[in-house]
C-alpha cells in the first residue's frame, strides 16, 4: 500500500484518497515467562551452588497476533496486517494518522 498527495494505490489498483476511511486495530498479546534454558541450566547449576536458582529470573517476552491497517473508499477495501512488535502498533497508528491527514486535504477526484 502506497500513498501520494491524490491516491491510495494497493496491488488491485490505484483509488482516489479522497474519501477513504483508515482504520488501525492491534491485536497484539504479550506472553513473559521462563525460557526453557533457563530451566535446564537451573537444574545443571543447582547441584555445584546455590547460585544457580539465579538462572529462574531470566524473562523472555513473545509476541503474538498482529497489527491490522485498514482502508476504505468508494469501490475500495483493502487490509494489511502487521507482525506483532514492542513499537509496531505505536508506528501503525503514526502512519494511520499521517493518511488521515492526507486524506483529510486531497483534492476531490475528478470523475
Amino acid at each position: 500500500m502506497a500513498l501520494t498527495q491524490t491516491h491510495v494505490i494497493v496491488p488491485h489498483g490505484r483509488y482516489p484518497l479522497n474519501g477513504t476511511v483508515w482504520a488501525v486495530q492491534d491485536s497484539t498479546q504479550v506472553h513473559e515467562g521462563i525460557p526453557p534454558v533457563a530451566i535446564v541450566l537451573t537444574i545443571i547449576f543447582v547441584w555445584f551452588c546455590l547460585l544457580g536458582l539465579l538462572f529462574l529470573l531470566m524473562k523472555q517476552r513473545r509476541y503474538t497476533g498482529f497489527v491490522t491497517i485498514s482502508v476504505t473508499g468508494q469501490g475500495l477495501y483493502h487490509t494489511v496486517q502487521l507482525p506483532p512488535g514492542p513499537e509496531s502498533g505505536a508506528w501503525a497508528a503514526q502512519v494511520v494518522s499521517q493518511a488521515r491527514s492526507l486524506a483529510a486535504s486531497a483534492p476531490p477526484a475528478i470523475a
